[in-house]
């Protein structure tokens, strides 16, 4: 017969055995799994669609943003190739005063696609257009429509483009050359008017007219205007329409913040012109009306609150300085029945993964599936009992069981109060009845090394009342014939 292997590392004639000290670990590890890739995916899929809309959206200072020439995704060239094919007449500017001077010549559109980077002195001339002369900004701020007098307000602002119907609240369109629009992507910032004059509302409040002698056309949206999205739904017909109305479109194509005009901020004699001819206090930086005197331009009076040109002011109001864009809110992307069903998928989630991680309530008894040795439950309880440090437990648990010996042995009802149990436990042993007393019923232990002072104790008095000499090997470490060492559980 050959002897059987022994594992690496053991003594000599030890049984070789394995230690499976890796198990509890990797539970743990496919408990937080459990509870952590619900929320990874859902953090990886709102991450994604952020990063993609940020990409996916244009800012109005990028370079070639909705310019005639640009043929990138966010120009406009698919757009002026339209209004060409239409015989509309497409003049480009890249200087603000010269594309106020080239609606003068006659009835034209004068497109101002971002006109946030209008310099706030320049932007009283859209006020004073010729008539005859149709204005069309794209998505303006708080800031531009007070300083072109545009008597509208921006509303609510969703996160993303909808494609809607021309139609606002139930009511029909009244812009008639938009007759053959049936759908476009022209609802993301929504308008009305501020009370002061009256405004044709269309797509949702997404596109708004302010009718005059010089109309005001205000889209709330520029993806029908860009190349990549010019070519869905009806996007292409509702730009040719609103920017084709008039036969000519004056495009003013800036790359960035425009400068101050020559005029801008100047005090100089009286008569002193601006470039285009006319007063530099009456001119078109501001609308044609008397100035301050501070070199701002007259206007409506808002011209100079943000000298940058930058910002959107939507977060301000009549008390506040309108000169901020305020973040795109998430909020305002998806309507509130999506978000209420977002919560609860998140609220299952979490249930699931609560009861998927750990049982609630308390521990039910069941039949063990297989036979256990007493001594490995022993065991095991005693080293969740030291893992946990619940001394005060595990002592309890031990005065219990020693109660549950003595007390038959002495005749004594389980009702006994603890001086009685103490008095006859002490007359059998020879202690002293406070000691006994206090070994049976006394304090929790505060260390290790008094849950087994208290142990040890226990096991005397038992074994002194039971008649077991001291001295006499435990039952339990008694050498057993049984294989499964200590009985079966």
């Amino acid at each position: 017969m050959t002897a059987a292997p022994q594992t690496a590392g053991a003594p000599a004639g030890a049984p070789g055995r394995t230690r499976p000290a890796a198990a509890p670990p990797a539970r743990q590890r496919r408990r937080w799994h459990r509870v952590a890739i619900p929320f990874g995916l859902v953090a990886a899929l709102v991450v994604t669609s952020l990063v993609t809309r940020a990409l996916d959206r244009p800012d109005p200072g990028d370079r070639g943003y909705l310019s005639p020439v640009e043929t990138g995704e966010h120009g406009g060239s698919r757009l002026a190739e339209a209004l060409r094919q239409r015989g509309v007449n497409v003049q480009r500017e890249t200087d603000t005063l010269a594309a106020l001077r080239a609606t003068r010549a006659g009835s034209a559109t004068l497109f101002v696609p971002a006109p946030d980077l209008l310099h706030p002195d320049t932007l009283g001339g859209l006020a004073t257009l010729p008539g005859g002369t149709r204005l069309v900004l794209v998505d303006p701020s708080r800031r531009v429509l007070a300083g072109a007098d545009v008597p509208l307000t921006r509303t609510d602002r969703r996160w993303t483009t909808r494609v809607t119907g021309p139609e606002t609240a139930g009511r029909p369109c009244p812009l008639a050359e938009l007759g053959p629009v049936r759908q476009a992507a022209a609802e993301r910032q929504r308008y009305a008017s501020d009370g002061t004059a009256t405004a044709d509302l269309c797509f949702a409040a997404g596109l708004a007219r302010v009718p005059g002698s010089a109309e005001t056309v205000v889209a709330g949206a520029d993806d029908p205007f860009r190349n990549n999205r010019i070519g869905e739904q009806d996007n292409q017909a509702l730009a040719t329409a609103v920017l084709g109305a008039r036969g000519r479109v004056i495009w003013l194509d800036l790359d960035g913040p425009a400068p101050p005009p020559p005029f801008a901020g100047s005090s100089g004699p009286a008569g002193s012109s601006a470039p285009d001819g006319s007063q530099g206090d009456n001119g078109p930086g501001n609308g044609g009306r008397p100035g301050r005197g501070d070199g701002q331009p007259g206007g409506s009076g808002n011209g100079s609150d943000n000298s940058s040109g930058q910002g959107d002011g939507d977060q301000g109001s009549a008390d506040g300085p309108p000169d901020q864009d305020p973040p795109n809110p998430l909020w305002n992307a998806f309507p509130l029945w999506f978000w209420a069903l977002l919560a609860q998928l998140a609220l299952a989630l979490l249930l699931a993964a609560l009861w998927r991680a750990r049982r609630l309530g308390p521990p039910a008894p069941e039949p063990l599936p297989v036979t256990v040795r007493s001594a490995e439950t022993v065991l095991g309880r005693a080293r969740l009992y030291r893992r946990a440090g619940a001394r005060g437990p595990a002592a309890r648990t031990l005065r219990a069981a020693a109660l549950a010996r003595l007390l038959p042995r002495l005749n004594l009802p389980a009702d006994t109060p603890p001086d009685g149990v103490a008095t006859a436990v002490a007359a059998r042993t020879g202690d002293d009845p406070g000691w006994t007393e206090d070994v049976l019923f006394g304090d929790d232990p505060a260390t290790d090394q008094e849950l087994l002072d208290l142990a040890q104790a226990l096991d005397r008095v038992t074994r002194t009342v039971a008649g077991v000499p001291p001295d006499a090997p435990h039952p339990a470490a008694a050498p057993r014939t049984d294989p499964t060492e200590g009985g079966p559980r």
